[in-house]
């Protein structure tokens, strides 16, 4: 595996002149460009952020189609091996590293954007800038979850220090998890204890909080809860009241109603420049369609509308040719579509509603408030924090209207709250954990496809999910995990092989029970 050093001159373009054509976070190679020994945590931050949000919001649309959210279009033919669940080492292999563009945005694999955050960390720990050290923990702790959570276990110890082990070995998916939860104890005190005026042009740099010291605490004890909940049918009593211990000597509380961790270094409507999940899902810079291919899933689509579900109209949008009134129109997840059917693109809903692409310039959610508020509802079922469950579930989907911006929003969900339907009827429910996450599972449409994988994955909600239509699936399911890439088998061949035979139809990450 390869380290790469980007140049990343072009982020003063970024701060200074945001209406500059070019893409300001080019970073193709250039013989010309500063050498790894200028580079500062500066420059690195807003590409590491920018990236990280940009790659959870916008690479993970293959999830969408396997969780029930999206469909393909009528325009387009059977789509393999999306549709049938036949993961080889080359599908999706740019999670793991090399370069994932379009034509207005250059996004990089985990490892990659690992490589500058880890960078970032050494510069900064060299130079006591010990705020961006901290960052640089906490979006650590991310890339290497998303990671963990598609592979299980990966190179993680010995993953850039190319000096001693050109070829990396693996670390355990659990080692993994329980090394990130050091680092973001690490992180919480280096918060704690940092001169903010140590740390040159913080505010400016970090283009998620301008260098809010209580808000990175927020979203690292998050992080730690979102660890935790992952695990949390492998994990022992013990083990999680020692992290929930550690997070309440913090004092900072979790992303609260309202407090979306969202990254704005300045987008616009200009090519390169746009709001990544507008860019890659609603309309190019010149105006035109930017997705033709995500579609509405029957699924959630009726699921939502059949229970008086409004939420439906902000994660999609109207057909902008409706056949026969068909105002939002979804297709069935690997359906084989007859020829003659009428219903193409442009006659069905895309996946970018107005709840969700409001504007090319609007701030890219990493993490939402709707998000933690579930993980925090689930930790208070689980007994794991103080408070009412249902109080917290209720506000978590409260959050989510507020959220997607729903037109009289308090009045529209208290009705809904009100409904006497499994969805939403708490006391009625017998598997409270479950029912929390089944409306998480409602609430994260378009906005984390990939944490509802993972919530499928660990407690088998939601439990009616279908499966692919396409013929050729052979009685495969939704995959456990993906196959780690081709790159790793052709230059760190043994050892990769050392973690044995991969299927992912059956080979489940660590915390799959």
């Amino acid at each position: 595996m390869k380290k790469h050093i980007y140049a990343v001159f072009a982020l003063f373009m970024l701060l200074t002149a945001a209406g500059c054509q070019d893409d300001f976070f080019d970073i193709n190679d250039n013989p010309n460009a500063p050498t790894e020994e200028s580079i500062t945590p500066q420059l690195l931050l807003p590409l590491t952020l920018h990236v990280t949000a940009a790659r959870m919001a916008t690479e993970y649309d293959f999830v969408g189609h396997w969780m029930g959210y999206w469909s393909r279009s009528g325009s387009y033919g059977t789509s393999l091996p999306l549709e049938n669940y036949n993961i080889t080492s080359s599908y999706q292999a740019t999670q793991w590293n090399n370069a994932s563009t379009s034509d207005q945005i250059n996004l990089t694999g985990w490892y990659n954007n690992l490589a500058d955050i880890d960078l970032m960390e050494r510069k900064a720990a060299a130079s006591g800038q010990t705020f961006y050290q901290g960052m640089a923990k906490v979006l650590k702790s991310i890339g290497f979850m998303y990671l963990v959570d598609q592979y299980n276990n990966v190179p993680y110890s010995e993953a850039f220090n190319l000096s001693e082990h050109i070829l990396p070995g693996y670390d355990k998916g659990e080692d993994i998890y329980d090394s990130l939860l050091v680092e973001l104890d690490q992180a919480a005190t280096l918060f704690a204890s940092a001169d903010v005026l140590a740390n040159p042009g913080i505010e400016d740099a970090d283009i998620m909080f301008h260098g809010d010291a209580k808000m990175w605490r927020k979203l690292a004890n998050t992080q730690r809860l979102k660890l935790l909940i992952h695990q949390s049918e492998v994990i022992s009593p013990a083990e999680v009241q020692a992290v929930i211990t550690r997070i309440n000597a913090d004092g900072s509380g979790f992303l609260m109603s309202g407090e979306t961790a969202s990254v704005q270094p300045g987008y616009n409507q200009s090519a390169g420049q746009q709001n990544p999940y507008w860019n890659a899902f609603k309309q190019t810079p010149q105006g035109g369609v930017a997705d033709d291919f995500n579609r509405a899933n029957n699924y959630i689509l009726n699921k939502l509308r059949s229970n008086g579900d409004i939420r439906y109209q902000y994660y999609f949008s109207q057909a902008n040719t409706p056949v026969g009134g068909n105002l939002y129109y979804g297709y069935n997840f690997g359906e084989i579509l007859p020829n003659n059917d009428p219903y193409q693109a442009v006659n069905s809903s895309n996946v970018a509603g107005p709840g969700l692409a409001k504007s090319p310039s609007q701030p890219q959610w990493l993490f939402t408030s709707v998000e933690s508020l579930f993980l925090q509802a689930e930790a208070i079922q689980r007994g794991w924090i103080p408070g009412n469950p249902k109080e917290a579930f209720q506000n978590a989907v409260r959050e989510s209207f507020t959220w997607l911006g729903v037109t009289n929003a308090t009045a529209t969900v208290n009705t809904y709250l009100a409904q006497d339907n499994p969805l939403v009827n708490y006391d009625a429910a017998t598997d409270k954990v479950r029912f929390i996450v089944m409306q998480k599972y409602l609430s994260l449409v378009g906005i984390n496809n990939f944490e509802a994988w993972v919530d499928y994955r660990r407690l088998g909600v939601p439990t009616d999910l279908p499966l692919s239509l396409n013929p050729g699936r052979a009685g495969r399911g939704v995959p456990k995990r993906l196959a780690y890439p081709q790159s790793e088998y052709s230059y760190n061949a043994a050892n990769v092989e050392a973690q044995g035979e991969i299927n992912p139809q059956t080979s489940a990450v660590f915390w799959d029970k």
